[in-house]
């Protein structure tokens, strides 16, 4: 049986537990034996090198020097990584590793929780099969973004609230390589509410098993 740990804490407007048991019941539902935390601590653990996924909920907040060691080095040793919003690309602002891993950092959502529309850019990956661009509502997420990320999705923002980034094109969700580990991300994911949003959910659970080994 695989087995994922999901570790959620933080800023509690993400509604970290409330999203965590929304993970922890996709996962199960694909068979997976779930463990959840809420400390970084778990991060810490030389046993997390025998799961096959872990999923980080944990907005802003610190980790620890040892614990990002280890949960880096257990990704780039085949671990996979998943996750969304600011539970995973909004955490741990001061370790740059653990950015280095994710792919992107949140910086700035311009007009808060807003309507926007998002593009699906890879049709023709798994994850996105049968998915067609669709409206959302939340934070649109500006991100710092790597390069090398495979960008699945896109949004494009009109300039309402920070006209000089009019136009911008930002990816919305991606997977990517680090070391041998599969990561993926979406910003969608404001409030656990939206995984009733058929889309965004179904673009998550195709994502973590995605990065499952």
């Amino acid at each position: 049986m695989r087995e994922a740990l999901i570790v959620w804490g933080g800023w509690s407007g993400h509604e970290p537990e409330q999203g965590a048991r929304v993970i922890a019941g996709m996962l199960e539902e694909e068979g997976f034996s779930v463990r959840l935390e809420n400390s970084t601590a778990a991060f810490a653990d030389p046993a997390i090198a025998d799961l096959s996924l872990i999923v980080p909920i944990f907005t802003m907040s610190k980790i620890e020097k040892e614990e990002v060691a280890n949960l880096t080095r257990v990704v780039e040793g085949g671990v996979g990584l998943g996750g969304y919003h600011g539970g995973m690309c909004d955490a741990f602002r001061e370790a740059v590793e653990y950015q280095f891993m994710c792919g992107g950092q949140w910086v700035a959502h311009p007009g808060n929780i807003i309507d926007y529309r998002v593009n699906i850019t890879g049709r023709d990956d798994p994850i996105m099969a049968g998915i067609d661009d669709f409206d959302y509502r939340s934070e649109q997420y500006y991100l710092h973004v790597d390069p090398s990320n495979e960008v699945l999705a896109t949004t494009t923002f009109n300039g309402d609230y920070a006209p000089w980034i009019d136009g911008v094109v930002m990816p919305v969700v991606w997977k990517r390589r680090h070391g041998k580990g599969r990561v993926f991300y979406s910003s969608l994911g404001h409030v656990a509410s939206e995984f009733d949003v058929p889309e965004m959910r179904t673009i998550v659970r195709r994502g973590l098993l995605w990065a499952a080994r």
